[in-house]
């Protein structure tokens, strides 16, 4: 569900299967689970008026289960799941700001983006270049806020793989997309970047606020690391 309206706070799910009292599959989901660089969400589920905390939500062969905080939950049970959304909304504004720098360095770099890892407090890019210059850096950071301000709106659509690929940069990351996704779900900011994308993201680029750098590292031979930061 999270794919579909990353603004999703709440919804009604069922219990298909627990595992040891803890670990619950519903037969639908907004939490987002680990992957892609994004945390997954916490929240709570409520069943009964109890509540449940969710600590942790991972994504295994294919299923997604969420951790929970205590026992008490059984299959079959109908739970209402509520998404800690201060966590999320903020790691949906570091997601879309990530695509932004990493357009940005593209753009102006050539730089590929070999890894990334959002967080709340800050999050990192990791990026292929020859010569590591902060002042640069700084300038790229620069030139996405001017992005961010021109209050772009944020489509998210899915394409084939043959036709998605034919766009020219569409894999930001470095490695090719795995063989086995056969539709891509593409996350457009027109004008600026498309990418294909599996996490969550903000409608516009206005809600993302200011980015701030916050340091660069050297990580060896043609790679860089950036931390960065929104207020």
């Amino acid at each position: 569900m999270y794919m579909d309206d990353s603004y999703l706070k709440e919804f009604e799910a069922v219990v298909e299967s627990i595992k040891d009292g803890k670990y619950v599959v519903l037969d639908k989901t907004a939490f987002y689970p680990t992957g892609g660089g994004q945390p997954h969400d916490t929240g709570t589920m409520i069943c009964n008026g109890e509540e449940y905390p969710v600590v942790y939500v991972g994504k295994f062969s294919g299923v997604i289960s969420h951790e929970v905080g205590k026992l008490g939950l059984k299959e079959g049970d109908k739970v209402l799941g509520k998404i800690d959304w201060d966590r999320r909304y903020r790691l949906m504004r570091m997601h879309t700001a990530a695509h932004i720098i990493d357009a940005v360095l593209y753009n102006e770099a050539g730089a590929l983006c070999t890894g990334n890892q959002l967080g709340t407090d800050k999050s990192r890019i990791d990026f292929s270049l020859d010569v590591l210059d902060r002042d640069k850096i700084q300038q790229y950071i620069g030139i996405a806020n001017e992005w961010v301000k021109k209050a772009i709106d944020v489509k998210i659509y899915s394409l084939p793989r043959e036709e998605a690929l034919k766009i020219p940069g569409i894999v930001k990351l470095a490695g090719a997309m795995p063989p086995e996704v056969t539709e891509l779900r593409i996350v457009d900011i027109p004008g600026i970047d498309i990418q294909a994308d599996g996490g969550t993201q903000v409608k516009n680029t206005s809600e993302i606020g200011e980015i701030s750098l916050v340091s660069v590292e050297n990580k060896g031979k043609n790679n860089r690391r950036m931390y960065y930061t929104i207020d």
